[in-house]
């Protein structure tokens, strides 16, 4: 990659994606910014040389591939992509509407699918590209209530980025998931979750106490979406970024203690699991 760099990065117009590009431009790169309505873009970071605000519905793949021409056609190059765009369907799964569970699972899974297939043949024509993914350490593990849509839709990011690893390698493009943990941004926000309307009493009791907490948690959690922003410069930089980056102390202790479960998990039945082998094998 050349010093200056050219990002895309969606859900440019508030929240961390706001932070992100603001970083990025800070740093002396190109930045193409992209929202639903790319007003929000410039309202949240002004106007700037190497600034290009792109509308952009990561759920609609021709505007996918249109914010990755915009960029080709400014700047001449695409370096980096941030899949950063996101929201939060919250509410148990049997009360969250068939509707909202698929709508979750467009924005945060299908979303970065659908940036990702844009930028790829112009980062594999390049022979050089980086595909940073922002995804959770609820897709890590899921340890809460109201997270079966947005869990699902992060455990799917996980996958698919992991897979794609080694498929584009060859390319010289590689991949960096960001698994943030609680960090003061939007997402709590009203703009940015929607709560399953309660309709099982069942549920109710829970169902308060979750929304009461999540509402009382939102601009209040602890990690600095700024200094998350300057760090992902930081690691962008690198001749060989992570694989995966936990974002926030939560997020490591997190990590830390899935990887003991699934140790553990694996040992639980070793002779069984191990016994499996056909006799003729």
């Amino acid at each position: 990659m050349t010093d200056k760099q050219v990002w895309l990065i969606t859900g440019a117009g508030r929240g961390m994606g706001t932070d992100i590009a603001r970083a990025a431009l800070a740093a002396g790169h190109a930045v193409v910014g992209t929202a639903r309505n790319a007003d929000s873009v410039t309202d949240a970071l002004g106007e700037h040389d190497d600034l290009l605000a792109v509308d952009l519905d990561v759920t609609d793949p021709a505007a996918a591939h249109g914010a990755v021409a915009a960029a080709v056609q400014r700047f001449g190059r695409l370096d980096v992509l941030v899949n950063n765009a996101g929201s939060f369907n919250a509410g148990f799964f049997e009360e969250m509407d068939p509707a909202d569970f698929r709508a979750q699972i467009e924005t945060t899974l299908f979303g970065p699918v659908n940036v990702t297939r844009a930028a790829l043949p112009q980062m594999r024509a390049q022979r050089s590209g980086l595909v940073v993914t922002i995804s959770s350490t609820a897709g890590i593990a899921s340890t809460g209530d109201f997270l079966t849509a947005y869990a699902a839709s992060k455990f799917g990011v996980e996958g698919f980025m992991e897979a794609l690893t080694n498929e584009i390698a060859p390319f010289g493009i590689r991949t960096m998931l960001v698994e943030p943990g609680f960090f003061r941004t939007e997402l709590l926000s009203p703009r940015s979750t929607n709560y399953a309307e309660p309709s099982i009493d069942d549920y109710a009791d829970r169902t308060r106490a979750t929304v009461e907490g999540w509402q009382s948690m939102d601009r209040r959690q602890g990690g600095d979406p700024a200094k998350l922003a300057d760090a992902l410069v930081q690691l962008v930089a690198l001749d060989e970024p992570p694989l995966r980056f936990a974002a926030g102390a939560d997020a490591v202790e997190l990590f830390e203690s899935k990887a003991q479960l699934l140790l553990d998990q694996a040992d639980a039945h070793r002779a069984l699991s191990t016994g499996l082998a056909h006799d003729q094998a």
